[in-house]
């Protein structure tokens, strides 16, 4: 079994290689997915380590499951194996899912640590959250929320969002994201009298 940092090493020439046999140019992918040319040029050579946020718009451009990239060979197996990517926060994300369009289901789990300062950002999509374990700050445009384990948030990822430990502690939940705005609809109350 590949450790972590053999895997991230691996991405960048699997980049290379899908971006030649897609014939596409980096300013080309930059404009598909919105990420830099220098970027994605530190992205092929090794330069620069993968994260969720860069891969994600890429699978979606080479219309792969996200494992392709990271390079999980495929075993006919219905199980999913996650590999597990770290975002610079130190935040671990597990895909849940294979599919590299439509909705995609992760499970985030952020470390006990001192309270990070907000930094939030924007992307194209809709996602749906739920906590399950710890107090989870979510930052969504002027709001400053907190959600306690059972409660879930959805909201428009065009809304500068941030997300954090709200108390230092650690805090685990899950996320569903649809690139391209699909909303999943979840019913609060039973509409039964």
């Amino acid at each position: 079994m590949m450790a972590n940092d053999d895997v991230l090493a691996a991405v960048g020439p699997r980049l290379r290689a899908l971006r030649q046999e897609h014939g596409t140019t980096l300013a080309a992918l930059s404009e598909t997915t919105g990420i830099s040319v220098s970027t994605l040029s530190r992205l092929e050579s090794g330069q620069r380590r993968a994260t969720l946020e860069l891969l994600l718009p890429l699978a979606g451009a080479y219309r792969v499951p996200l494992d392709e990239l990271v390079g999980a060979p495929p075993t006919g197996d219905p199980r999913i194996y996650a590999r597990p990517l770290r975002h610079s926060s130190g935040q671990t994300i597990l895909p849940l899912s294979r599919q590299a369009t439509g909705l995609q289901a992760f499970k985030h789990i952020i470390p006990a640590g001192p309270r990070a300062e907000p930094d939030p950002k924007t992307h194209e999509g809709y996602e749906w959250l739920y906590v399950l374990h710890g107090r989870l700050r979510l930052v969504l445009g002027e709001h400053d929320l907190v959600l306690p384990e059972g409660e879930a948030a959805e909201f428009d990822t065009r809304v500068p969002h941030w997300f954090g430990s709200a108390d230092g502690e650690p805090v685990e939940f899950l996320s569903i994201f649809g690139r391209q705005g699909e909303r999943m609809h979840v019913r609060a109350r039973s509409t039964r009298s």
